[in-house]
């Protein structure tokens, strides 16, 4: 395994970050693709067998479940002090007023009800799933900033908004001296590049990382264009469907790329889109989800793959600009 700082603090975290969307029975996710705790508990103690430290959950992932069972599970596989854990706010875990966003009462309370559910007295890495336009990003800041202070978070990071939006977070912290975001959690693979317009400058420039999720396209660039819909994610994925069906032609060319690449390698496909984020400006760790052993393997394999220019420019080619998503 490789360990990496984490932005602009001194954190050591794993080039590999366990994501644990899947982690969580089909019941309680209403997905038919989760897995039950058994094969959760599986996977989890696998990552840390292999080296990985790094382990991204969120409290809205199956409202919770997700954030119960890799808590149980790292109490009984882990040392605490040897694990960074991720959790992240914003989104409803129920209906009615304060159940959602970025105020200083959703942050406490979630951030309290996150701890509880994991077991802690502390998450390592506390994220703003989105940016919340109907909060002062100053209250939001300042909340943040307490927790760090309370001891309750370590460092604080964010996920998928616009560049400019960042940009105002990360100075405001400046100014206010209030703990700064070091990390930024974006969507980016071979087929979602936006985020190379200014974001990725914006994070090598401020010493923010960068840990890319959803880096296979949801499964689209670890298999075959035929094979897309092969397994049951892949069949049954209306999230899959929202990031991707509406350039989907356009992605095929890229996955042809990949497949060409990772056959001339004699390398599976993930390898080769994984080894290709690690070439992107401030890439550190990426949130990659495993439903096998297997995927565990090829991940790992990545770290090892160093693409050559002429690979580069060949899996860049293809692309063509697409919708922004997930930034509202």
């Amino acid at each position: 395994m490789r360990y990496v700082k984490l932005g602009h603090s001194g954190l050591d975290v794993s080039a590999l970050c366990l994501g644990t969307v899947t982690y969580a029975p089909p019941a309680r996710s209403g997905r038919s693709w989760t897995l039950d705790e058994e094969a959760s508990r599986l996977l989890i103690r696998q990552a840390l067998e292999q080296g990985i430290n790094f382990f991204d959950c969120a409290n809205i992932y199956a409202k919770g479940a997700c954030e119960e069972i890799l808590g149980r599970a790292l109490r009984d596989f882990a040392q605490r002090d040897e694990v960074v854990i991720t959790s992240k706010v914003f989104n409803p875990m129920r209906s009615g007023p304060n159940s959602k966003g970025l105020s200083r009462k959703a942050i406490m309370q979630e951030c309290d009800h996150s701890l509880k559910r994991l077991g802690t007295d502390y998450i390592d890495l506390y994220e703003i799933h989105r940016w919340d336009s109907e909060t002062p990003i100053e209250e939001t800041l300042e909340a943040l900033h307490d927790l760090v202070k309370m001891g309750k978070v370590r460092y604080l990071g964010a996920s998928s908004m616009f560049a400019w939006q960042f940009s105002k977070a990360l100075q405001i912290q400046k100014y206010e001296r209030w703990s700064r975001f070091i990390v930024m959690q974006n969507h980016l693979n071979l087929i979602y590049r936006e985020e190379e317009r200014e974001m990725l400058a914006l994070c090598a420039e401020e010493g923010v990382a960068v840990t890319p999720w959803s880096p296979l396209a949801r499964g689209r660039l670890a298999r075959p264009v035929e094979a897309a819909k092969a397994s049951i994610r892949g069949a049954d994925d209306s999230y899959s469907e929202f990031l991707y069906a509406a350039t989907e032609h356009a992605d095929n060319a890229v996955i042809q790329v990949v497949q060409q690449v990772a056959a001339a390698r004699d390398v599976p496909m993930a390898q080769v889109a994984l080894a290709w984020l690690y070439t992107r400006p401030a890439v550190r760790s990426v949130v990659m989800g495993a439903t096998r052993g297997q995927h565990l393997t090829d991940a790992l394999g990545a770290l090892h793959i160093a693409l050559t220019s002429d690979e580069i420019t060949a899996l860049d080619a293809p692309y063509i600009p697409h919708t922004i998503v997930e930034h509202d």
